[in-house]
């Protein structure tokens, strides 16, 4: 009996799975698109960007603990699930740091914190708290709130920034290299196939495009764009396409010479099929493979260019940016607020370019074996 044959994308994943490190890149990647799925759901701040302040308790080392009293807020209305999923849901409550509290008959009596040395006496009836839920109180709105990776100059917790912060990382990579690879594969292709001047031409954009400073070129279509969300997408993305194009147009110069795609011309084919339909598939591997660095790399630079200034603005969330916000503290007494953010980048990169090369490997089937 004849062993079973195995289609390529069934073979790259058998060779996929023997490598450990691209499968932990993996794993970290699926746990990084989950946070930005599922992000609001979890943070323990929910509201709009996480960006519940709190200023008497900025700067907070990571493992802080406050005690809180919940002050109702009557401005917040109902937020449907889809809405809370995609945007948050600004808190019910006001959240009021204390050092300890007192009750007698239906007032509350609260030392609010205001710094390590400084308390001040404040009075509260426990009826208004609890719209006339007396019994409720100690249970529902006076909590202890931890703080894992502790809160930032404004008083905000640095987890919840953090899982936030993933969807703009993981964002701006998918788009810049949804944009890189349209780009870079139709320029490639056109130029790989026909030669000649279209070739020519396209080679003269590639070389100008490449010889200007990424970061530089970036810049300027920021600055013509304007900054913001979607605008940095577009940037980075207008800067990455010319290595897939590059790739592209030697992968397709190669394989319009072999035997099958020449059949193809003499059976009457356009040459828009046999680009689409007998050459592009045929080259998806090495596509994957510099769309895995290309995630990496947009990445990065929509940290730096956060870092910048010029990138997310706040309050949205963005690794780059909580990096600048609290990047001071690191010569002063608390640096893992801006430590991090940093470590979180390193570890997406890192998992993205360890997918980058195990997919390399396991789509080069010299190494079948």
């Amino acid at each position: 009996m004849p062993p079973p044959s195995f289609s390529f994308s069934q073979q790259t994943w058998k060779r996929l799975k023997k490598n450990k490190g691209a499968i932990a890149g993996l794993v970290i990647i699926a746990a990084a698109v989950f946070l930005t799925v599922f992000g609001y759901l979890v943070a323990p701040d929910g509201s709009p960007n996480a960006d519940l302040q709190t200023v008497e308790i900025q700067a907070k080392k990571p493992g802080y603990s406050q005690l809180f009293l919940k002050i109702p807020d009557k401005k917040n209305s109902g937020v449907g699930w889809f809405s809370r999923l995609l945007n948050g849901k600004p808190d019910d409550y006001r959240y009021l740091p204390i050092n300890s509290y007192t009750i007698k008959n239906d007032t509350l009596t609260v030392n609010k914190y205001v710094d390590e040395d400084t308390a001040v006496i404040q009075y509260y009836s426990i009826d208004l708290l609890t719209h006339h839920r007396s019994g409720q109180l100690l249970s529902q709105n006076i909590v202890t709130k931890k703080f894992w990776f502790g809160t930032d100059k404004f008083g905000r917790d640095i987890l919840s920034r953090l899982i936030i912060g993933t969807r703009v990382s993981l964002a701006v990579g998918l788009i810049a290299v949804l944009i890189s690879l349209t780009l870079g594969i139709i320029l490639g292709a056109l130029a790989g196939y026909y030669r000649g001047r279209m070739d020519e031409m396209i080679m003269w954009l590639v070389n100008v495009t490449w010889s200007i400073p990424t970061l530089l070129l970036v810049f300027a279509i920021t600055m013509a764009l304007g900054k913001g969300f979607w605008q940095i997408f577009i940037a980075v993305g207008l800067t990455m396409w010319v290595s897939v194009a590059r790739l592209i147009r030697g992968q397709v110069m190669t394989l319009k010479e072999l035997e099958y795609v020449q059949a193809a011309r003499a059976l009457g084919l356009s040459d828009g099929r046999i680009i689409v339909r007998h050459i592009l598939p045929n080259i998806l591997g090495p596509v994957m493979v510099i769309a895995a660095s290309n995630f990496a790399t947009a990445i990065i630079i929509e940290a730096g260019l956060s870092f910048l200034g010029i990138g997310v603005q706040p309050p949205q969330p963005s690794w780059g940016l909580m990096i600048k916000e609290n990047y001071n503290f690191i010569i002063t007494h608390n640096p893992m607020l801006a430590l991090v953010p940093g470590f979180a980048i390193m570890l997406l990169v890192l998992a993205f370019n360890m997918l980058g090369n195990g997919l390399r490997d396991a789509v080069d089937v010299r190494d079948a074996g």
